[in-house]
């Protein structure tokens, strides 16, 4: 299942045409782990229609905003890849905004796990990257992280 398709790019003043091939799993599901904030997910990846499942629910069941949705779907947007694979994902910890975030990142090293001529386009995009940005921790005797209690002259 070699599907030819043209990812667009610029370059300097002019555009570039680059064929993308999405390659189909040949030796069975490929799994992968993504982390963000406190989440973590893992996903199977299986050749399919599209389909995307999280905790036994549809995708946008789950993950109701459109920018969440989104943020999901950027490294299947990136390589053109949205129809090529079902995915079925299991999402533990955080917020649903850090399992977004973690199952982006999981998408996106599958695909490169999958195909490394894909790892550019996914790399000059951030999508290889794990966010390393978390919770603050609250300060003894403070209200809160940063936050400072009222101060009073007298």
């Amino acid at each position: 299942m070699l599907e030819e398709k043209t990812v667009t790019t610029k370059a300097a003043d002019h555009i570039v045409k680059k064929p993308v091939s999405i390659k189909s799993l040949k030796s069975g599901p490929m799994t992968s782990t993504g982390r963000r904030k406190t989440a973590v997910v893992t996903i199977r990846l299986v050749d399919g229609s599209g389909r995307i499942r999280v905790n036994g629910r549809d995708f946008s069941d789950y993950f109701t905003t459109i920018s969440m949705q989104n943020k999901v779907l950027k490294p299947l947007d990136m390589v053109h890849a949205v129809k090529s694979y079902d995915i079925f994902a299991k999402a533990q910890g955080g917020g649903l905004n850090g399992q977004a975030g973690a199952l982006s990142l999981a998408l996106a090293r599958a695909l490169n796990n999958i195909d490394g001529e894909l790892r550019p386009i996914l790399k000059k995009n951030g999508l290889l990257t794990r966010d390393p940005r978390r919770r603050e921790r609250n300060k003894p005797g403070r209200a809160g992280a940063r936050k400072r209690f009222q101060f009073s002259k007298r």
